[in-house]
């Protein structure tokens, strides 16, 4: 038996564009984003795809063909989201530090909304647009102080948190910000964290911010949008799988008849399943306490397991009928925790193929250059086509923005 990209084998994959190697599946991305769309339909959502989980162009340019909005936290990533043919009329600009140079990018290009997370960010913005004679639309991430739940990492809703305004806070920032002449307040924000595969707590923090949308209504602040990020886990081994039409149910009883258009940003929710790292076997090497099973994929290919202790489930392409062992899955990298799995059932042997499943957020967007080592390949299969969209890195293109300073 061997493994499947929808109709492609992955050892063909292999074969044509080489390993390490990114594989999307287009149905797959579809399918979640039809998952977002079919459950909340009767709020009519915005939803936002958060490039952060995977900025590839051609990814961006398929959800921006499906409708999607798009949540950025960087000019970068703005950037990506205009070269794709997104719409900057239906991009969120979040993130804690925005540089005076990407909020001027930003006004210019007409993005729907900027998240701001700090008063010094209200001046900033409000300088700016002043200085280029704009109203910049606006809205606060307030964070809700709801525990996710999560791995501490990718928690952000907490008090201890460097993101958004206190909830005790919020009132009074959104009082200063509606002083502000070149500041137009559409909405309000927050985001609790990352991989929540129980959806109360999003629910919980819904629930919070419509108090306060309340207490701002109340004092002539009328918003237009309720922002209530992304967040929802997917299935990487034996997690429940998230409820979308229940937190939708949920959502919809909670707004009742506020005049407030839903914003959602999901982004593992609608990649992290669709995309594989596929790897090959440099060699298997036996020991007295551990065995290992070292590859060409790497940490600086699939830095979540060793930044989150993380599980992605791994599997050969090719199943054999030999015997299996138990051995650490590593890659080359000069590190200890340089690993893609620990202690894993595999029968496997050098040459061979292993499939690291749920790569396809966080997989490619954190990838680097260390050890020297080339960025992976990326390929969009759809049925029976694969295109590359993204070609290996050359050791030429690592080092040439590098200078001879001596």
């Amino acid at each position: 038996m061997t493994l499947y990209c929808e109709n492609i084998p992955y050892s063909h994959l292999a074969e044509e564009f080489g390993t390490p190697l990114y594989a999307y599946s287009q149905a797959a991305l579809n399918e979640a984003f039809d998952g977002y769309t079919q459950a909340f339909a009767a709020l009519n959502p915005l939803i936002c795809y958060a490039v952060k989980a995977n900025g590839n162009l051609s990814i961006i340019k398929h959800f921006a063909a499906l409708g999607s909005g798009f949540d950025i936290v960087s000019g970068g990533e703005l950037a990506r989201v205009l070269a794709a043919g997104g719409d900057a009329a239906k991009t969120i600009f979040s993130g804690v530090g925005k540089s005076e140079a990407e909020i001027e990018f930003a006004l210019n290009a007409g993005v729907k909304c900027f998240n701001m997370e700090s008063l010094p960010e209200i001046d900033r913005i409000q300088a700016i647009a002043a200085r280029l004679d704009k109203t910049a639309p606006v809205s606060l991430r307030v964070n809700p102080d709801v525990d996710p739940k999560t791995h501490p990492y990718i928690s952000t809703g907490l008090k201890a948190n460097k993101f958004g305004i206190a909830y005790a806070d919020a009132l009074a920032a959104y009082r200063y910000a509606a002083q502000q002449p070149n500041l137009k307040i559409v909405g309000i924000d927050c985001h609790i964290g990352s991989q929540l595969t129980d959806l109360s707590p999003l629910v919980e923090a819904c629930e919070r911010i419509l108090i306060l949308v309340d207490h701002l209504a109340a004092e002539g602040i009328f918003l237009q949008h309720l922002d209530l990020g992304g967040g929802v886990g997917i299935v990487y081994r034996d997690e429940n799988v998230p409820d979308l039409k229940s937190y939708a149910d949920a959502v919809q009883k909670l707004i009742g008849s506020r005049n407030l258009k839903l914003v959602l940003e999901p982004g593992r929710s609608l990649v992290g399943n669709a995309g594989t790292l596929l790897t090959k076997v440099e060699f298997v090497k036996k020991g007295e306490e551990k065995n290992f099973v070292m590859v060409d994929a790497a940490m600086n290919d699939l830095m979540r397991p060793a930044l989150y202790a993380a599980y992605h489930h791994i599997e050969a392409v090719e199943q054999k009928n030999t015997a299996p062992f138990t051995a650490d899955v590593v890659g080359p990298i000069c590190e200890t925790g340089d690993f893609l799995g620990k202690d894993r059932e595999l029968a496997c042997e050098a040459g061979d193929l292993l499939l690291i499943r749920s790569a396809g957020a966080y997989g490619a967007s954190m990838a680097s250059n260390y050890n020297a080592r080339n960025r992976a390949a990326e390929v969009l299969v759809n049925g029976s086509e694969a295109k590359l969209i993204r070609q290996r890195e050359t050791l030429e293109q690592q080092m040439a923005n590098e200078l001879d300073c001596l």
